[in-house]
């Protein structure tokens, strides 16, 4: 669904308000990027940190924190290495997609004295087979939720408003995008038959050349089973 500026300009404001304390910025020795929590049920449990598989196993593994996301003020340090996770990421390459499940991260938060204050993206909006399908070659508004990386080094909170289509079972956004966005969380809004509008969470950024392909969600619902069986 191709919405107009005002539309794009409104959602994207809605998207932060709602999801951005999902959204933190990762990094390694050598690139930047983006991960975001996922909650995939009512269960504490479903509750992972998601990313691109690219970003996570190389050396320097660090999950940046901003105070809007730890409670109470001034105790939580400011990045996590992913070395003192356990369990740590598990790497998906064939999907592209790397899942952290949060229970490490909650303990080392206890550890600290400290506590998560997000807000997942939640299950409900993920993406399944119908809305995926539902893209076309013309072009939809894609909202992108992203850590970039501005000149100083500073990785502020960042929506790009740009264009998805789907070439088969390819999904991918138009436009290269700037550092810091591989791993970020893509965003759609549908109309169904009776003209109601709905937002989705149609997966992550993956790494590109002159655009980038999403692994969606109808494809990283077997990856988040896997990931937290081996948990």
């Amino acid at each position: 669904m191709l919405l107009d500026p005002d539309a794009e300009s409104s959602v994207a404001y809605e998207l932060c308000q709602v999801v951005g304390r999902a959204i933190l910025p990762y990094r390694t020795a050598d690139a930047h990027g983006t991960a975001f929590f996922f909650q995939g049920g009512d269960d504490p449990v479903g509750e992972a940190l998601l990313t691109a598989a690219d970003l996570v196993g190389a050396a320097g593994g660090e999950l940046g924190l901003r105070a809007s996301v730890t409670e109470p003020a001034g105790v939580a340090p400011d990045a996590v290495a992913a070395a003192e996770i356990v369990p740590g990421w598990a790497r998906f390459p064939d999907d592209g997609v790397a899942v952290l499940p949060t229970a490490g991260l909650h303990r080392y938060a206890g550890d600290g004295g400290w506590r998560w204050r997000v807000q997942p993206v939640p299950a409900g909006i993920a993406a399944g087979p119908e809305a995926v399908a539902d893209l076309g070659a013309d072009g939809s508004s894609a909202f992108v939720l992203a850590h970039g990386v501005r000149d100083d080094g500073s990785r502020p909170l960042e929506v790009a408003i740009e264009r998805v289509v789907r070439d088969g079972d390819d999904v991918r956004i138009t436009t290269e995008l700037p550092p810091g966005y591989v791993g970020a969380p893509v965003f759609v809004v549908q109309a169904d038959a009776a003209g109601d509008v709905s937002l989705y969470c149609l997966g992550l950024v993956l790494p590109g050349v002159d655009g980038h392909p999403v692994a969606t969600f109808d494809r990283i619902g077997a990856v988040l089973s896997a990931a937290h069986g081996d948990a």
